[in-house]
């Protein structure tokens, strides 16, 4: 009995814990700023003076420039994260994406735009890495992945506060609400001390945060690279199934117009009951490899559902949006994988290259999902990828080990 009360006062201390707290409101408002920009391109491009094909073209214009922004910003603050801290990147990013989010609320052309949604991009791409290195090495190895849930699963309501704070207020404020968020946040960082790990390990004459070592081996690109594509499915539901609702609602025959705000926030409220139930998962199975499978097959099956819901409503068509989001809920054991796979000297510059290089599968994704559709039509394109997509991340995952109660103190032979 006692036992049992220790344990649960425990876990009590992890909600409480200042890096937990700090490292799950920075990726709230990381993920505010990141469905930002989709939610308000329209209006922000009419105020610029576009219309018609502009809006959808220059829109996926910046939001490919986003994406290059995260993609070279997540090697950027994963190298700095073990060679300089976890902290380092918890400032340095938020200051970024922070100065960006606010700057552009001021945007006066595209060309402008495209510069900051760049600079936002990159800073973007530091916080949840970061966040989940930091808990996973201060926290208990039994428990860290309560820490990690709670990032993830109060991070992802981000994107519901972005689409309220979006249809109340011009998008100008939006953005400035976003950067006012981040700024506030900075106040609160002073409260979050460096991971011991890496306080020890940067007392080592080792070589720290060395990126290209991840390519020398075979098994630890082998390793990196399973990690990767685990996570593509989720950027699969959300790029193109989510992202694009009102077009397949449209070719499913759907009744009553679909907004993409709204289905953006649906899916992201589904996501965020998804990463607390797959975080509580794997802490009763004590496997993170069997809580991936079971959400893996899981998104399987409701992609397939998807196509199927021919005729239905709106509001039946959000709910199940809600539900593909759901099963999409694995991203905190998908960030805490990839940290949990690798040594202290790599673990930042892996934990926040992958969401990113995840993240940015999407556009290779999209790249065969619009050629698909000129042979298949827009749902079979959309289910062939889909399966696709599952396949190959169930291969990946079968390859790799589990990582639940691993020991996260050693060092990677670069």
């Amino acid at each position: 009995m006692s036992s049992s009360i220790a344990s649960r006062s425990h876990v009590r201390s992890i909600f409480f814990n200042p890096a937990v707290i700090i490292a799950s409101l920075g990726y709230f408002v990381d993920i505010y700023d990141l469905v930002l920009f989709s939610i308000v391109r329209k209006p922000s491009l009419m105020a610029l003076g576009l219309a018609g094909p502009e809006l959808l073209s220059k829109g996926l214009m910046l939001l490919n420039i986003q994406m290059l922004g995260m993609l070279i910003g997540g090697i950027f603050w994963g190298i700095l994260g073990d060679k300089k801290g976890r902290i380092s990147i918890l400032f340095g990013s938020i200051i970024l994406y922070s100065l960006a989010n606010i700057a552009n609320g001021f945007v006066t052309s595209v060309e402008m735009y495209a510069v900051l949604r760049f600079l936002a991009g990159i800073g973007l791409a530091g916080e949840l890495g970061a966040g989940i290195t930091l808990v996973a090495e201060i926290l208990p190895k039994e428990t860290r992945g309560y820490g990690t849930m709670i990032i993830a699963t109060i991070g992802i309501m981000g994107a519901i506060l972005a689409n309220f704070v979006a249809k109340q207020f011009d998008w100008t404020t939006a953005y400035f609400i976003g950067g006012g968020l981040g700024i506030m946040l900075l106040v609160l960082r002073v409260f979050v001390y460096e991971s011991g790990m890496f306080s020890a390990a940067k007392e080592q004459s080792i070589e720290r945060g060395n990126f290209l070592s991840l390519f020398t081996t075979w098994d630890k690109f082998k390793r990196y690279l399973h990690c990767i594509l685990i996570g593509s499915p989720t950027w699969f539901v959300v790029g193109i199934l989510v992202s694009l609702a009102p077009e397949f609602a449209e070719s499913l025959g759907v009744q009553g117009k679909i907004d993409a705000g709204n289905a953006i926030a649906s899916c992201y409220a589904g996501l965020t009951l998804g990463d607390l139930a797959s975080g509580l998962l794997s802490q009763l199975l004590r496997s993170r490899k069997k809580t991936m499978l079971t959400f893996l097959l899981l998104n399987c099956l409701c992609i397939v559902l998807y196509f199927q819901l021919h005729w239905v409503d709106s509001t039946t068509f959000y709910w199940f949006i809600a539900l593909l989001g759901f099963s999409s809920g694995f991203w905190a054991i998908f960030v805490t994988i990839a940290a949990e796979q690798f040594g202290t000297n790599l673990r930042a510059t892996v934990a926040t290259t992958v969401p990113n290089f995840a993240r940015g599968s999407l556009n290779l994704i999209s790249m065969l999902f619009l050629y698909l559709k000129g042979v298949a039509g827009i749902q079979g394109a959309g289910l062939w990828v889909g399966m696709l997509c599952i396949a190959i991340a169930l291969g990946a995952l079968w390859f790799m080990s589990e990582t639940f109660g691993k020991d996260l103190n050693y060092i990677e032979v670069t």
